[in-house]
């Protein structure tokens, strides 16, 4: 298998991304939904606060049976967040500010009310009869798949990728089984229409401004692939297309797996909540490690396992959250948020700070689902702008908002974390600030763990670029800790809740602090 020698486009080397939600970030026409225009009022704070590009989740035109990864046109944006024009003039604006802006890609599935689903259940053939994955019986299940049947004329159940009105497209079968015909292999016309259009899709919007794509489910693609070979292929195809005619879009990959992603193509990969990467053992757990009481050996070794593997090339990136996972505040609280912070903002890879997080919004509970969120609409409550109507939200009543605000008085908003000095936001803004400062704290540095020792504190790391050496020590625990450390410690550059202390050979670190430091 080919390596991935695409291009790197350079305004990832100090990209910090902020996820945008649309639906709940900011409603200026009184719907209660979010839209194109409250971005755009707002592009001005997501640079205050030191951002440099933005990933927005999926706004195209759907039904919203899954909050808009369930597509019906990948070319039209929904008409509650505006139209093309607006999207178009929001990529203007985010350029304008130095700004970009990443569209969220769903290439697996589309929602049942797409018009090549519509023509794909008609029984004569047809151009989109082979665009989802069917079988040739409606008695005959895909293996190992949901799937609807009995739905239309067409004979055959049609596979779906997670819930049940989201048909899977049909990019084809790694290795197909020759005793089921409806196996295509990945060069077969259906997989090879699926895979250019597609590319069409992206080629539209790159064109309109967008910069980019986080790609969902990017590891699903082909089928009857368990080791992700042919999904790779796959999108090494696709980087060749954009490498050609689009060098400087940037692709991240909701895979979870950076071994095959990077390997595939893409210049970034989440580590996610699920899959091997233990992301929860450090933020989302019974005892996650920056509450004080936790482990982060696993999530090290892991980490390590896949930035070797991808031959340290392309971008780990740990988010600070997304829509789909319990906010950070209901796990960890107070001055452990910002040791967190100190953590995601110097580490490898893009940092992507989720909505709110910032501000330390906390996740709702108790809400009736709202489209398709289930667990994760705690998640997606309303931006918190300050204390008028609604958190400045919207001025529609608050029986029609699209999620629920949070009901506590105390519920944080950005104009009182602006306004003092000691808040979270002020932290992050602080920390983006020193790693845009320090090349070693950037995205490409590299980087070597000193201490990660099993059940203890601190975790240390040195992060690396060209001459420059930064250690970074974090130490969430209630009681100071000490470590060895073979090198000597030169000019502190952030220090959170009190001052690091070396003597022969031995670092002592407060309790609850955070700090990073110079190396000569």
């Amino acid at each position: 298998m080919k390596k991935n020698n695409s291009r790197f486009p350079k305004w990832l080397d100090n990209a910090v991304f902020y996820e945008i939600y649309p639906q709940s970030f900011l409603d200026t026409n009184a719907d209660g939904i979010g839209d194109f225009q409250g971005i755009i009022q707002k592009l001005d704070y997501v640079k205050s606060l030191g951002c440099t590009a933005i990933w927005m989740n999926p706004c195209f035109e759907s039904p919203f049976g899954d909050a808009g990864y369930d597509v019906s046109d990948y070319y039209r944006v929904a008409k509650r967040y505006g139209t093309n024009e607006d999207l178009k003039h929001l990529f203007e604006e985010a350029h304008r500010r130095g700004m970009h802006v990443l569209l969220d890609l769903v290439p697996g599935h589309t929602s049942v009310a797409h018009p090549w689903f519509q023509q794909s259940m008609k029984a004569e053939k047809n151009e989109f009869t082979d665009r989802y994955v069917w079988t040739d019986s409606i008695w005959e299940s895909p293996d190992g798949y949901a799937s609807l049947r009995g739905i239309s004329d067409r004979d055959g159940s049609c596979m779906v990728n997670f819930f049940s009105h989201q048909p899977a497209l049909n990019y084809g079968y790694y290795r197909p089984d020759p005793k089921k015909k409806w196996q295509q292999p990945m060069d077969a016309d259906g997989p090879q229409a699926t895979l250019q259009t597609m590319k069409d899709v992206m080629r539209f919007w790159l064109k309109m401004g967008c910069d980019g794509f986080r790609v969902d489910m990017a590891g699903s693609l082909v089928k009857g692939d368990p080791d992700g070979k042919g999904t790779i292929r796959l999108w090494q195809n696709v980087r060749a297309f954009l490498d050609q005619e689009f060098p400087d879009a940037a692709m991240i990959s909701e895979w979870g797996e950076p071994d095959k992603s990077l390997l595939g193509g893409f210049h970034m990969d989440f580590l996610l909540h699920f899959g091997p990467s233990h992301y929860n053992d450090l933020f989302r757990c019974e005892h996650p490690f920056f509450s004080g009481n936790g482990d982060a050996s696993a999530f090290v070794k892991k980490y390590l396992e896949s930035y070797e593997k991808s031959g340290r090339k392309g971008l780990i990136c740990i988010p600070s959250g997304n829509h789909d996972m319990d906010r950070l505040a209901r796990t960890i609280s107070g001055v452990h948020q910002k040791i967190a912070f100190a953590f995601l903002l110097s580490m490898p890879g893009a940092p992507f700070i989720y909505y709110g997080d910032e501000i330390g919004m906390c996740y709702v509970e108790g809400v009736t689902s709202v489209e398709g969120g289930y667990g994760r609409t705690g998640s997606r409550s309303p931006m918190q702008w300050d204390d008028a109507l609604n958190a400045g939200f919207s001025s529609a009543p608050a029986s029609e908002l699209y999620v629920p605000l949070d009901p506590d008085p105390k519920r944080p908003n950005v104009k009182t974390q602006t306004e003092d000095p000691d808040s979270l936001w002020h932290e992050i803004q602080r920390l983006i600030s020193i790693r845009m400062e320090h090349p070693a704290l950037q995205s490409k540095g590299e980087i070597q763990f000193i201490q990660a020792k099993k059940n203890t504190y601190p975790l240390v790391y040195l992060r690396t670029a060209g001459q420059e050496s930064i250690l970074v020590v974090l130490n969430p625990s209630d009681r100071e800790v000490s470590f060895s450390f073979d090198g000597s410690l030169g000019e502190c550059i952030y220090s959170l809740g009190g001052k690091t202390k070396m003597k022969n050979g031995q670092v002592t670190i407060p309790a609850r602090s955070a700090s990073y430091h110079i190396c000569n």
